[in-house]
């Protein structure tokens, strides 16, 4: 049996696993998307921004096999892939929470916002 060979894991591919999830946009959507599936529409009114600024957000997140979409129809459903990735938000969100103070006035973070 013939397997793909699965790329190297190194500091550069992780870094760009983290990459991924550093727009603040594609936070707020992950977490949006964390415990039911919603549609490009719902998204665009969670986060407030355009139809094409959403889509393009998801359109990461999936090529980043952070979030899968479902169609059915006319619509495409969103959510978290891997149960992992919730886990990785929520255990993100309560570091940021106990490091609060440090991380908002932290000047080697260049931070886009």
């Amino acid at each position: 049996m013939v397997t793909a060979s699965r790329p190297a894991i190194t500091p550069e591919v992780v870094a760009r696993f983290f990459r991924a999830l550093s727009d603040p946009t594609r936070l707020r959507l992950l977490e949006f998307l964390l415990d039911t599936e919603h549609t490009v529409t719902e998204c665009v009114e969670q986060v407030g921004l355009s139809q094409g600024r959403v889509s393009t957000h998801l359109a990461c997140l999936a090529d980043c096999c952070y979030v899968r979409a479902r169609r059915q129809g006319r619509y495409a459903y969103y959510k978290v892939s891997d149960p992992r990735v919730a886990d990785l938000v929520k255990l993100a969100n309560a570091l940021a929470a106990d490091n609060a103070s440090a991380l908002t006035i932290c000047e080697r973070i260049d931070v886009r916002i």
